[in-house]
């Protein structure tokens, strides 16, 4: 995957519920194709997940995969949580930088090609420890 992980673990006091945040920035992909794979994962838990991404076709699915399967080692290595109480609560897909190149053709013209980049954003949370009002 190009493009490395900004990884970030935050601990949310106002609650008590732990949450972990992994956010991947410059991943060489359309956000629409992204957000597809996105929105069916969003909720989900974190072994349904796994599940429901392994067996999709899509080409977008392996570097969400990765996030997912980063986001529960830093939960369980950093925070203790155990990985069978986690789900998705946050999954999101923002539009990053477009590269732009330039294509030699025919009559000494040239042809632009525009490779997008998309940040995805998933958050985990412990369902064991949420606190309800």
């Amino acid at each position: 995957m190009d493009g490395g992980y900004n990884l970030m673990i935050k601990r949310n006091n106002l609650r008590s519920s732990t949450e972990v945040k992994v956010l991947a920035q410059h991943i060489h992909m359309s956000v629409f194709k992204a957000r597809r794979i996105i929105d069916q994962i969003r909720g989900r838990s974190y072994e349904e997940t796994l599940m429901t991404l392994e067996l999709m076709p899509y080409r977008a699915s392996y570097p969400i995969l990765k996030l997912v399967y980063s986001a529960a080692a830093n939960a369980s290595h950093n925070m203790d949580l155990n990985e069978a109480h986690l789900f998705i609560s946050k999954a999101e897909v923002n539009g990053g930088t477009i590269v732009k190149k330039l294509r030699p053709r025919a009559r000494g013209r040239s042809y632009a090609i525009k490779r997008p980049t998309c940040h995805i954003t998933i958050v985990l949370k412990d369902k064991s420890k949420l606190n309800y009002f």
